[in-house]
């Protein structure tokens, strides 16, 4: 089966052509990255125009590399996918206009894929072994979710932040140091050059609480450069080194904790912060030591990215079918993670 899919929730346009929900035969993405550098995070209005000025070359893009084009669609597409939630109100409309067009000119089923499945399943796309259930870690600049996933589309979600996401408090604290957008891929390169001992930031375990908060280590940081602030490339790198081992022990502690609580031995991560070199080391290696298998998606299918979309949506028609109601391909920028009903 493949599926057309089209990512719009935030600052990347995506379209991909997957097939039968792993193979990938095509994924383009356009980021925005520059747009946005200057204001240090994502403004809705300009994602959205960007969105509409990208979207046709980003799908033609999508089906040329497939070697798929307009004439043949319809012979070579089974369905249609787009993310319907959450993100920008703007930016999801977009990718819900497109698909439905080519889902009406084509006469194809539509799929509504909430963002977080995109997330959560996007590591099977390179590992066809991965069995359930598992343990589903989505770490991003929006979203920090613990999740149990007992099978395709039956979730227990664990935890998640009580206020900033991980990622959301990378770019924060790469702004309090001066530093460039978007904050992560700064301080994580830099940290390599540091030493993650130089300063003890605290780590928030919230004991007896699946939840995560990073406003603390912010605070905590924001409270060090008042009395330390930085004066030459060393201390730059020190700072970056420990602020990043801080929130990677932190994510990394919760989750194994969270795994043998739940006698689960897979975690699985997803989302753009899964590409922070420390995070994914730290949790291949604690995986080994407590035996359990650890999956993270390459760094292409950690950002947001259609393939995921096409992924999550052909399990998705597995499980419930090709019919949704009219709620359901609605674009909802509040959607939340729910089972899906059969």
């Amino acid at each position: 089966m493949n599926i057309f899919a089209i990512e719009t929730s935030c600052d990347e346009t995506s379209a991909s052509v997957v097939s039968n929900g792993l193979k990938v035969r095509s994924v383009v993405i356009s980021s925005q990255i520059k747009i946005h550098a200057g204001f240090f995070g994502v403004v809705p209005e300009l994602a959205s125009r960007a969105h509409i000025e990208n979207i046709n070359h980003v799908i033609w893009r999508a089906l040329n590399n497939a070697g798929i084009n307009f004439t043949d669609f319809s012979q070579k597409v089974d369905a249609v996918a787009f993310t319907s939630g959450p993100g920008l109100a703007g930016a999801l409309l977009v990718g819900a206009i497109a698909a439905k067009s080519l889902a009406c000119v084509y006469k194809k089923p539509l799929i509504p894929v909430n963002h977080l499945d995109g997330h959560l399943y996007s590591s099977f796309i390179e590992n066809m072994s991965i069995k359930l259930p598992f343990l589903s870690l989505i770490i991003s600049g929006g979203h920090t979710e613990l999740i149990a996933v007992e099978d395709f589309g039956k979730y227990k979600v664990l935890g998640s932040t009580r206020d900033d996401a991980a990622g959301e408090a990378f770019d924060k604290a790469a702004k309090m140091l001066g530093l460039s957008y978007p904050g992560g891929p700064v301080i994580d390169k830099m940290a390599e050059n540091g030493n993650p001992e130089a300063v003890r930031f605290t780590r928030p375990y919230l004991k007896g609480s699946w939840d995560f908060s990073f406003s603390g280590i912010k605070t905590a940081l924001l409270n060090y450069l008042k009395t330390n602030p930085v004066r030459n490339e060393k201390q730059l790198n020190n700072i970056c080194a420990s602020f990043r081992q801080a929130v990677a022990e932190t994510i990394c502690f919760k989750s194994f904790e969270a795994a043998k609580k739940f006698n689960l031995k897979r975690i699985v991560l997803g989302g753009g912060v899964s590409a922070n070199s420390l995070i994914r080391k730290i949790f291949l290696e604690t995986g080994q030591k407590n035996k359990i298998k650890v999956f993270i998606p390459s760094l292409i299918y950690s950002t947001d990215n259609a393939a995921m979309i096409g992924c999550a949506a052909y399990f998705r028609q597995k499980k419930c079918g090709l019919k949704y109601d009219d709620i359901q391909l609605k674009p909802n920028p509040s959607l939340l993670l729910e089972n899906w009903r059969l």
